[in-house]
């Protein structure tokens, strides 16, 4: 599933007119999402969030799973 997000993650403001707005995308066309930002200074703060390690969550139906978190 791809996610659009049209709410600045900065501002917390609706973004409008999205093609006259910068945005970040991650992943792929079929698992990743796009945000858009008000202003170039904006996504620029939200790349500079450093974020914890990535962890990509996946099923597991072996009989021995445990899930630890």
């Amino acid at each position: 599933m791809f996610i659009h997000s049209t709410t600045d993650p900065i501002t917390l403001k609706d973004v409008h007119n999205l093609s006259s707005h910068p945005s970040v995308t991650e992943g792929t066309a079929e698992n990743g999402f796009k945000v858009y930002f008000e202003n170039e200074m904006n996504k620029q703060a939200f790349l500079m969030i450093k974020m914890e390690d990535k962890k990509i969550l996946q099923g597991n139906d072996t009989d021995d799973y445990i899930a630890e978190g």
